[in-house]
């Protein structure tokens, strides 16, 4: 599997919607501005709603700004494109295809990656850690292992970035922890570049070169912090050193006076 990876550079993107009843649109990003380094693993994390999944969606190329632009490599995004893959919280699998076949899907609409289409198959169900299991059908697999064949299916495409939208919400705690692991691993030797959505502060350290705090909608970006600690990093080891703890700290301040402000200026009900 190539080791490629991309550049993303987001420029004063807004992106807006059409509200039914209403003359005024529903701004889910304002004026977002960010850059993300080829091979780099960025997470992004704030309150729902405040537009971390529209920020994915329009680097994928599945939602168009209202203004601004995103740029990868310096070629602007138009609309998807198999250089950005998209793992699903949900998984999206097809219950009716083997673990393999879900993975093949991912090449199916590449005609450039047919050739020696069961080799790279094989090379990203291990990578993955899924050798044995490519027959199991999605109801076979747990979780996690589900996960792992939609990481896969994102994989074999050798995309040069990896967008993903909490890819663990689904799972139980103790699986979540073991994915984190093995989505750092993952992505390490995939040279990826990387972009995770999460609701989880700790997730958001733990995984991250750098940490994009969100604000409540419409979403901005509220502070970048970078994430100075050693890889491979394992749960159980890294949340107690005092780095962990102080980036950690911080993010939930600055999260906290976020949606403090939010419910304070929100009106009132009655």
């Amino acid at each position: 599997m190539l080791k490629e990876a991309a550049s993303i550079q987001i420029e004063d993107l807004t992106v807006s919607y059409p509200q039914a009843r209403s003359d005024h649109p529903l701004i889910a990003l304002w004026r977002v501005g960010l850059t993300v380094d080829e091979g780099e693993f960025v997470t992004v994390v704030g309150p729902s709603g405040c537009g971390k999944t529209t920020l994915l969606n329009a680097v994928a190329g599945l939602v168009r700004p209202t203004e601004g632009r995103i740029l990868v490599d310096g070629r602007p995004v138009l609309g998807p494109s198999p250089e950005r893959a998209v793992v699903f919280q949900d998984y999206a699998l097809f219950p009716w295809r083997t673990a393999w076949d879900n993975v093949r899907f991912g090449l199916e609409e590449q005609p450039r990656l047919r050739v020696g289409a069961d080799e790279r198959i094989r090379a990203a169900i291990e990578l993955v850690g899924l050798s044995g299991f490519e027959k199991a059908y999605p109801r076979e697999l747990s979780g996690g292992m589900r996960q792992r064949v939609g990481l896969a299916r994102a994989l074999v495409a050798e995309p040069k970035i990896l967008l993903m939208d909490e890819p663990f919400a689904a799972v139980d705690a103790m699986t979540r922890e073991v994915m984190q692991g093995e989505l750092e691993r993952i992505v390490a030797e995939s040279g990826k570049t990387a972009i995770l959505i999460t609701h989880s502060i700790d997730e958001a350290v733990l995984l991250g070169d750098r940490v994009f705090v969100a604000t409540t909608r419409p979403g901005r970006v509220k502070a970048v912090l970078p994430v100075s600690l050693p890889r491979p990093r394992r749960n159980h080891d890294i949340k107690g050193m005092p780095t962990f703890i102080r980036i950690r700290e911080e993010i939930w301040g600055l999260l906290h006076n976020d949606v403090l402000d939010d419910l304070t200026s929100a009106p009132s009900a009655n």
